[in-house]
Order: C-alpha cells, then structure tokens, then sequence
C-alpha cells in the first residue's frame, strides 16, 4: 500500500496555514525593523568646522572615504545627505580648512570623497566623518584605520529624524 503525499485534505490544511500566517503577519518581505541610529564617537567632532563646502576631492587625492546613509528603523537608503569628511593628511592637518570637504550620499544612500592618504595624528590614523544636514540628528564619527598604510576607511550611518 503506496501513501499519497499530495492528498486534498494534506492541500487544504497547508493552503489554509499559509493565509492564516499571512493574515496574522507572519509572512512578511525581509526588513530592518528596529534598527538602531548610530551613535556620535567619542572625539567625532574633534576639529569639526560648520558648513564645509561640497567638493568633488579634497587636495591631490588618493585615499577614498566610503560609506553608506540609512534610516533608523526601517534601513532605507537615504538620498542627498550632507556627509563632510575631514582628517589629518599629507597635505594639511585636520583642523585646517583645505583638509574639510563635504558630499552627498546617491540614490542608494552610499557616499565616496577622495583625498589625500590619511596619516596618524596622536598615534592613530583615524578619519573624522559628520552627518550635519539639518533633516536627522548630526552625528560624528572617528573611525580608526587598521593599518596607516589602507588606502580607504569605511563609516555608516544610521540616520533619526531630528
């Protein structure tokens, strides 16, 4: 005697889980519910000079600054965000205006500024990055890099509505 594993009764009883689990919201797309804002960094703001200019690259170049602009809660990307970047180079120190830029996060929340390679200042090569847009709470980043000799340096942020 042979079962028949795909029986009417086995069909209704499977179709009738599956709209009870979609009723009750237990099927549901993958999402970021609940994701938390980033947090300033303890001498994130170190240096930090208002309203830096948007620019295509600070100094000669060489070194990318990269990261990502969400949403606190849901994850969505976030286009058109001011992210200024500055650091202490091989071409100025970071409290000097030349070594501050700022640039805008794309349509898929991600941001790129070159600039000159980053050095170590206090013993760390570390850069200094700032959502300052008005829209969100502003928030300061000192990311730290692993090596003085990376030639990139990656921050995200997490963005709450001010």
């Amino acid at each position: 005697m042979t079962t028949d594993l795909l029986t009417r009764r086995g069909l209704l009883a499977t179709g009738g889980a599956a709209v009870v689990a979609a009723a009750s919201g237990l099927v549901v797309p993958a999402r970021a519910d609940g994701l938390a804002p980033t947090r300033s960094m303890r001498g994130g703001s170190n240096n930090y000079l208002p309203d830096a200019p948007i620019v295509s690259r600070i100094g000669g170049g060489g070194f990318w600054m990269t990261g990502t602009v969400r949403r606190a809660g849901d994850g969505a990307p976030l286009a058109g965000q001011r992210i200024q970047v500055w650091a202490h180079t091989t071409e100025g120190h970071e409290r000097d205006r030349r070594s501050h830029g700022a640039t805008l996060s794309d349509a898929n929340g991600v941001f790129r500024l070159e600039m000159p390679q980053i050095v170590p200042a206090f013993g760390q090569a570390h850069g200094h990055l700032a959502y300052d847009g008005g829209e969100f709470e502003t928030v300061f980043l000192r990311p730290v890099m692993s090596s003085a000799r990376d030639t990139s340096l990656e921050a995200h942020f997490v963005l709450q509505p001010a």
